[in-house]
């Protein structure tokens, strides 16, 4: 069916005046300056609630277009992105706007709103946009003029031609430019009201107007709407765009053309152009201040006071101040001076300082450029730093975390880790390093084989530095770790395979009656274990090892697909009963988003090695499942959740987010974006936002460390980092190797 009106949302300009929370590559409509949704956000959802006949259409320029694709998807709004290749002020963006949905349907109702205003009361905006509807219906330029609240100089006027009644419609005598204070108390006791810059009417109505006033600006609009090229939801105007005219709508339609009207409005309305209108709509606290992030005020008043995430901003003895932190620039300024932070601005690029944008690292590189770097920090920071202090030359083993200081800590050393470093180094020489990798390996399985090694075979948990035993346990999980350890150092290793095959029938003893293993020798069935072996199954089945490992990979994605994987969720859980149930309590119904990817990136190689087109499946729904566990404004997938991925309602049940999953989430995005399997569930801006993420960790002092946990408030925790977390990292690199 032909979509009969549009919600037509514009999100150019820079919000100057809000810098530095504002700038040009995250303009104020994508910030969060009123609430924890972004203004384009609020205004999406505003227009579109209860009226799911309005198809969104947003008008943007390409260096948004992802923030744009990422924010709808993150809100769950389907809609599609116009893009302009360059700035030509609104006037332009609405005539190509209006020429694109008359090519569909020339008599559709355009709901041309800007991105980033304050309207709280929804109700009451959609009554009003009714009534402008009506008007554009009989052939109406319709705008919506603000009722004045008091006389501003921030704002144009529009005077109707008769006393303004509230949501009645009413032609327009004349536009005025924003005036000084003595005019700007004349025309609001003359009736005159705010030009808030939202309209509404037809694209065939807009058309016929801008042919009438601003022909060639209409005829390359049109150009430019036969011009589009689709690319997924974004359609990107042709080069005739760059032939309209820069001008505004107000200046090339709206002063000129007599079929307008105005709708007088009464609800509240902020255009947030300085940081005063920002502290004059938000709920203060009892001394008056309006406060974002981490922030301690004393014998504080009427002041507005932002910290940026992993911030703390302290404030004595102000009053009346606008205190905004970002990472790398401070305003201060009094409230009444906030329009006058557009000459800071002014000056900073007079002077070229970098602070007139974000910092170039915390915009995207291309991913070619991503791929490289990482590479770089792999063989030329982390894997010479894990060999040289994170390996115990004295002892023996590897150390169980390296501090930021570059010196490694801990008193315990787990099986894992030894066997898990084997891996890194293994893989790293098949990647091409040039270090010292085989000795690495020997170093680690010299470790496992003296001091993890027990009499029936089998690895125990966990050692102190001087080799004493702590736990004797044999765990599943570590004896997967060294399963895939020898699959990746069959070179290096003599024997590696035989050793393999030993250890592995060595497992029968951790087999279940119900199918699948137990994690060690008591009742404790979890999903996790038999995710590592299927890791190392697959390994040994791409390197063309004994037809055991291939039995067993499909044995384990049965079970996963068909006991692990609960369908009403749509995930797969951590804890089980004896009969392959979820767990009873907050255990069994625990979902980690970390593992969904995990398990989805498994499931996906499996398909494409084995033919199992239900595991492609059950991977494509974990990849959506993990996805719900991803934290839009912090971009990072969470710990846990507290339920399952599908209800939102309780919430998280660990909003802390660790560097494990961030790097599983990138593997997955990679493999399932690549469009080799059944079919692409994922997308490059999944692969450059779990990457954005997984960067974040790596920024240390000494390179080749990482931050290993984030909290819930985007601030990253400074203590050591763990060495089992390199196997982490070294997957995601790989992924991204092979996307690039």
């Amino acid at each position: 069916m032909v979509a009969n009106s549009y919600v037509v949302i514009l999100c150019g300009g820079s919000g100057t005046r809000l810098w530095p929370a504002s700038r040009p590559s995250r303009p104020k409509q994508f910030t969060h300056l009123v609430s924890s949704e972004t203004l384009f956000l609020h205004t999406a959802r505003r227009a579109v609630v209860n009226h799911d006949e309005r198809k969104l259409l947003v008008v943007a320029g390409r260096a948004h277009e992802a923030t744009i694709l990422d924010q709808l998807e993150y809100a769950d709004f389907e809609g599609s992105i116009l893009i302009e290749p360059e700035a030509r002020d609104s006037g332009p963006a609405i005539a190509a706007a209006a020429a694109y949905v008359a090519t569909i349907s020339p008599d559709a109702v355009m709901f041309v709103l800007a991105s980033d205003h304050y309207i709280p009361e929804t109700g009451a905006f959609q009554a009003s946009l009714a009534v402008a509807e009506q008007a554009a219906r009989e052939g109406l330029i319709a705008t919506l003029g603000i009722l004045p609240t008091h006389a501003s100089t921030a704002y144009g006027y529009i005077a109707p031609a008769s006393a303004p009644i509230e949501n009645h419609y009413t032609p327009i005598r004349e536009f005025r430019e924003k005036p000084d204070r003595a005019t700007a108390e004349q025309f609001v006791r003359d009736g005159y009201l705010w030009n808030s810059g939202n309209f509404v009417a037809t694209a065939g109505t807009l058309l016929a107007a801008f042919e009438t006033f601003e022909p060639e600006l209409a005829a390359a609009a049109r150009r430019a709407a036969d011009e589009v090229v689709q690319d997924g939801l974004s359609y990107h105007l042709g080069p005739s765009f760059h032939e309209a005219k820069k001008i505004s709508i107000d200046f090339a339609v709206m002063e000129r053309a007599r079929n307008t009207c105005v709708v007088p409005v009464g609800w509240q309305w902020s255009d947030l152009g300085a940081w005063d209108a920002v502290h004059a709509v938000v709920p203060p606290d009892q001394e008056g201040n309006v406060r974002t992030g981490e922030t301690v005020a004393i014998d504080t008043c009427n002041s507005l006071i932002r910290a940026a995430p992993g911030m703390i901003v302290a404030a004595v003895g102000l009053r009346d101040l606008a205190v905004i932190a970002d990472r790398d620039a401070v305003l201060v300024c009094q409230l009444d001076a906030s329009q006058s932070v557009k000459q800071v601005v002014d000056e900073l690029k007079r002077r070229n300082l970098p602070a007139v944008d974000l910092p170039a690292e915390s915009r995207v590189p291309p991913l070619a450029v991503q791929a490289a770097e990482l590479k770089s920090w792999l063989f030329n920071a982390a894997l010479p730093l894990w060999w040289c202090a994170g390996a115990d030359h004295e002892r023996g083993g590897f150390h169980e975390m390296i501090d930021l200081d570059g010196e490694p800590v801990g008193d315990i050393r787990r099986c894992r880790v030894q066997s898990r470093q084997a891996y890194v180094y293994a893989t790293a020489g098949a990647l091409g390093w040039s270090g010292p990798w085989k000795s690495a390996v020997q170093h680690a399985f010299d470790a496992l084989e003296r001091t993890y090694l027990r009499a029936d075979g089998l690895y125990r948990t966990l050692v102190d530095h001087q080799g004493q035993v702590l736990d004797e346990t044999a765990k599943l999980y570590d004896q997967a770790f060294v399963l895939l350890a020898l699959a990746a150092s069959k070179s290096v290793i003599p024997g590696a395979e035989d050793k393999a095959l030993a250890l592995l029938a060595r497992l029968e003893s951790f087999r279940h009656e119900q199918g699948g293993f137990r994690e060690n020798e008591s009742e404790v069935f979890q999903s996790n274990p038999h995710m590592h072996l299927f890791e190392a199954c697959l390994a040994w089945v791409e390197a063309g090892g004994d037809a055991q490992w291939a039995k067993l990979a499909a044995d384990i994605a049965k079970l996963a697909c068909t006991c692990f994987f609960v369908a009403e969720s749509g995930a797969i859980h951590e804890f089980f009963d004896t009969d392959w149930k979820p767990a009873s309590g907050v255990s069994g119904q625990r979902v980690e988003p970390g593992h969904q990817f995990e398990w989805a990136w498994l499931l996906e190689r499996w398909s494409r090695l084995s033919g199992d087109a239900n595991a492609a499946v059950v991977a494509r729904r974990l990849f959506n499942a993990g996805q719900k566990g991803i934290d839009r404004q912090r971009k990072v997938a969470m710990n846990a959740l507290a339920t399952n991925v599908l209800d939102q309602a309780h919430g998280p049940l660990d909003a802390g987010a660790r560097l494990w999953p961030q790097t599983e989430w990138l593997k997955a995005a990679c493999l399932l974006s690549d469009g080799k399997g059944a079919s692409a569930v994922a997308s490059p801006r999944d692969i450059l936002a779990s990457l954005t993420g997984v960067r974040r960790y790596l920024d240390t002092p000494v390179k080749g460390l990482w931050r290993d946990k984030m909290l819930p408030d985007g601030a990253l925790v400074e203590e050591p980092a763990p060495a089992s977390t390199l196997y982490h990292i070294l997957g995601a690199i790989l992924a991204v190797q092979s996307a690039e």
